[in-house]
């Protein structure tokens, strides 16, 4: 006798999404379903960042920046640290998010926390840029070690991030005098402006030249330290013919402090009351 036709089991299907069993979520997980960022007081908003879902973490973190919650930096530097290990191919997009909240909110605690976000290693990789580009904007300072090593990153953009955040030490002044010869100008012209701001006079040469061609209120600011009678005469300059940087110039001349600086930040403030 044959022997008795059995039915083959059924296969699971592992791409199913009914293939394996769901779980009803719990009133807790309902309730955080409902949240909605623009609907939530700060003290909620805040409250919620630390555990939020990763479904929902981008829209409560674009709030806290748009509010620009100044207690919501230590959630979106723990956010952060959340992801480290993760995006060395493409960029963690709560990591982003949170970066450009931390950016909107500004201030030092804010410029603090990307300074350890960096530092921790939190954002590798493509997000990497915009961990040094938030850096930047801010105006934290990296320790001499990790600034030299961003200095050498093969990606211009983030050579000219770090040299905004270089503390002086001898290997970064070193480095940063290296790269004023980069085959990249916004590299060359940050490590310009970074040596400026040290007040080391080996910057004087491609500071004079930029605020020449192409003047900008951080070059200008940062040639006050190593100005000498050349950089105060464009800077008279730059004020009669760019007046939209004419603020920038007179706090300038004002820290350079010399009797032809002051002659000329007089004969502009002259000429702004004429105008008048």
């Amino acid at each position: 006798m044959a022997p008795p036709h059995r039915q083959p089991a059924q296969q699971l299907d592992l791409f199913s999404a009914g293939a394996l069993p769901t779980r009803q979520p719990s009133p807790d997980a309902a309730e955080r379903q409902r949240l909605v960022p623009g609907e939530l007081d700060d003290a909620a908003l805040i409250a919620a960042l630390p555990d939020v879902r990763l479904s929902d973490s981008r829209a409560l973190v674009a709030e806290a920046g748009q509010r620009r919650l100044a207690a919501a930096v230590p959630a979106l530097e723990a956010l952060c640290g959340r992801f480290k290990g993760y995006g060395l191919h493409h960029a963690v997009p709560e990591q982003v998010v949170a970066l450009q909240a931390l950016a909107a909110i500004g201030g030092r605690a804010a410029a603090a926390a990307v300074t350890r976000i960096v530092v921790e290693g939190a954002v590798q990789g493509p997000g990497l840029k915009e961990a040094i580009a938030t850096a930047a904007i801010l105006g934290s300072s990296l320790p001499p070690d990790h600034a030299a090593a961003l200095l050498r990153h093969i990606d211009p953009a983030i050579r000219a991030a770090a040299c905004r955040c270089a503390r002086p030490s001898p290997e970064v002044v070193a480095m940063l005098i290296n790269l004023l010869d980069d085959l990249h100008f916004p590299v060359a012209e940050a490590a310009a402006c970074a040596l400026g701001r040290m007040g080391r006079r080996a910057a004087r040469p491609a500071l004079t030249r930029l605020i020449q061609t192409k003047p900008t209120a951080e070059a200008i600011d940062a040639v006050a330290s190593i100005a000498d009678d050349t950089c105060i005469v464009l800077l008279g300059r730059i004020a009669r013919t760019q007046p939209v940087l004419a603020d920038s110039v007179l706090g300038a001349l004002d820290d350079i402090d010399t009797p032809q600086a002051s002659a000329v930040a007089s004969a502009i403030r002259g000429g702004r009351r004429d105008s008048d």
